[in-house]
């Protein structure tokens, strides 16, 4: 128990995966150690959504391994994967919430899938978990009569439903104003501390990068690989790679704008 224990949450080995013939990632390599925020991050064609189809089982691996606290996932049978598989969750890019079902209904699916949970308890915990979110009150309600931001809460709360120790986010703050996607990301980071929960973030924002992570993994598309491995403020300063420097130092080579008076006398407003 103890050795399970320190083992990362995720280890990924000389992983190399795509579609076909086409080669997408190469011997990638990485571990995630427990309650870290990790952000994939790269330009459009890396590879950040490939790899996050091979983490979460919806793509098979042409060679390497994916193991969850020491356990491997890609060497797993079915019914190995399906007790891994309900230790993380998930919010997709496009929230995948079923628009014929209310908001209980859906956060409900993983625990009539992986519980013996009563009706009762169910109820019970989707109340808790809309409450964690910021949605008491929502169950009845359907994905369509709400915004986009509560949208992604839902979607969210849904992932939390099996209190997994690691969840696993696409896009959170994609399509949101800045004020929501902020509100977002500290939502996330209210989650990490209260649950201690290990996020891996598939992102290309640059404000919720800096706010959010721990660590960053900056992959390309050209070698097929891992860039950068770090702490986004030092790579942003430190980085001898153009491409890593351009990346998480967005408008660096745009005219700078003339002196003068700032509107609002230069305040920031803080949502």
């Amino acid at each position: 128990m103890t050795n399970d224990a320190a083992k990362p949450v995720v280890e990924v080995k000389n992983l190399t995966c795509g579609y076909g013939e086409e080669v997408v990632l190469k011997e990638v390599s990485f571990a995630v150690p427990a309650r870290e925020v990790l952000f994939v991050i790269g330009g459009s064609g890396c590879g950040k959504s490939t790899l996050l189809r091979c983490l979460i089982g919806l793509l098979k691996p042409a060679h390497g391994d994916i193991a969850y606290f020491g356990r491997s996932f890609t060497a797993a049978d079915t019914e190995q994967r399906r007790e891994i598989l309900s230790g993380f969750g998930v919010l997709y890019q496009n929230n995948a919430l079923w628009s014929s079902m209310t908001l209980a209904e859906n956060i409900a699916l993983p625990l009539e899938e992986h519980t013996a949970l009563s009706r009762a308890e169910r109820a019970e915990i989707v109340a808790l978990k809309l409450t964690e979110v910021g949605l008491a009150g929502s169950e009845d309600r359907y994905p369509a009569e709400l915004s986009g931001g509560m949208q992604k809460r839902a979607a969210l709360a849904r992932a939390l439903a099996l209190d997994p120790a690691l969840v696993f986010l696409d896009e959170p703050s994609e399509g949101l104003d800045p004020i929501i996607s902020r509100e977002m990301d500290e939502l996330i980071l209210q989650v990490r501390e209260n649950f201690g929960t290990t996020m891996v973030i598939v992102s290309h924002q640059i404000s919720s990068i800096f706010h959010l992570a721990d660590r960053v993994l900056m992959l390309d598309h050209e070698t097929k690989g891992i860039i950068a491995d770090g702490k986004p403020a030092e790579l942003a300063a430190t980085s001898t790679d153009p491409r890593v420097r351009d990346f998480l130092n967005p408008g660096n080579d745009l005219p700078k704008r003339p002196a003068g008076p700032t509107a609002g006398g230069g305040k920031r407003v803080t949502p």
